[in-house]
């Protein structure tokens, strides 16, 4: 009986394995430097002003994920050309950067004592 268990293990795993694929690298991925040309040069400013908004919080450690959202849309929309996308999502992604900060310079509020 075991060996029978065993064997149908065996046939299984090796079925499985036989299966599996591994990833294969895509070389489709563009940077966005590349493709940003595509846009255009008023959606490449706000683009670029968004990302350094969303690099100086997220050294800070205040990066809030709409902002961060906003941000991989944008650059998406500017992979695919989309330039009324990416000014929306770049300038929104903007607003919420430096909504985080002014967020982080209010006072704590202190309950009680």
């Amino acid at each position: 009986m075991s060996k029978v268990l065993l064997a149908l293990t065996s046939v299984a795993l090796l079925g499985l394995a036989g299966c599996a694929e591994t990833p294969k690298a895509t070389t489709e991925s563009k940077p966005a430097a590349a493709s940003a040309s595509a846009i255009s040069p008023e959606a490449q400013a706000a683009l670029s002003a968004a990302q350094a908004d969303f690099k100086t919080v997220k050294a800070k450690n205040e990066a809030w994920t709409t902002a961060d959202a906003a941000l991989k849309a944008a650059e998406e929309a500017a992979a695919k050309g989309d330039s009324a996308t990416v000014l929306k999502q770049a300038k929104y992604a903007s607003e919420q950067s430096k909504s985080s900060l002014k967020q982080a310079s209010y006072p704590v509020l202190k309950v009680g004592d």
